[in-house]
């Protein structure tokens, strides 16, 4: 066993062992959606860090007063700034973390809080807000029940119709049988068409009843 030692001593001083001064400072650091009371930090590792996590520390512009703020077990590369007083300059520093340590401060990046007024002014006219969404979702909703019941009654007003003309069309072939049978019952052989056949002179059977006949004679 005493052979190894040397040999397990020498092996672990070769391994190259990563320090906090082999890391270097997050880079483009930026600030975004900067309002009144809150802004968002981002930045970028190196590439080959073994970060692990990042620290931030926030301060106002000649106030000794910092504000300190550290994750760990994390790869995101932005954090939220908040509780921030409007109209105010601030200075923020980033540090990525490693099992080993932390790495130097980035490059202090300054920026200023907005208005109250100035945040809502800035809000774009074509940004929708969520409660915004729900009500045209909403609003879609209600236009198509109505547009599937305009549609529904006017397919009932159709087929309604259409039943009405076949019975009427049903009905035509017996009202003319009908109008044929009492037309052959009321007719004659002299008049086929129906009627009854009278004379253009009336009879009179009676020969008592004539009228006498008075000859004139000229002389």
């Amino acid at each position: 066993m005493e052979r190894f030692v040397p040999l397990l001593v020498l092996s672990c001083l070769c391994v190259p062992r990563v320090t906090a001064d082999s890391l270097s400072p997050p880079v483009n650091v930026t600030i975004k959606a900067v309002k009144a009371n809150s802004a968002v930090v981002t930045w970028d590792i190196p590439e080959g860090d073994p970060v692990i996590g990042f620290a931030i520390t926030q301060q106002k512009k000649d106030v000794r007063m910092l504000r300190f703020i550290q994750e760990v077990n994390t790869t995101t590369r932005s954090c939220a700034l908040w509780d921030l007083e409007e109209e105010t300059d601030y200075i923020v520093h980033v540090q990525s973390i490693s099992m080993s340590g932390t790495s130097p401060l980035s490059e202090p990046l300054r920026f200023r809080t907005l208005k109250e007024a100035e945040t809502q002014a800035s809000k774009s006219k074509d940004e929708v807000t969520m409660e915004e969404v729900g009500q045209t979702t909403q609003l879609r909703a209600g236009e198509l029940i109505i547009i599937v019941v305009v549609l529904i009654m006017w397919a009932g007003v159709i087929a309604l119709f259409c039943r009405q003309y076949d019975i009427i069309k049903d009905n035509e072939p017996n009202n003319n049988k009908d109008k044929a049978k009492n037309s052959s019952e009321c007719s004659t052989p002299e008049h086929p068409t129906g009627g009854l056949l009278r004379s253009k002179f009336p009879k009179n059977n009676n020969n008592n009843n004539r009228m006498p006949s008075v000859n004139i004679i000229e002389v």
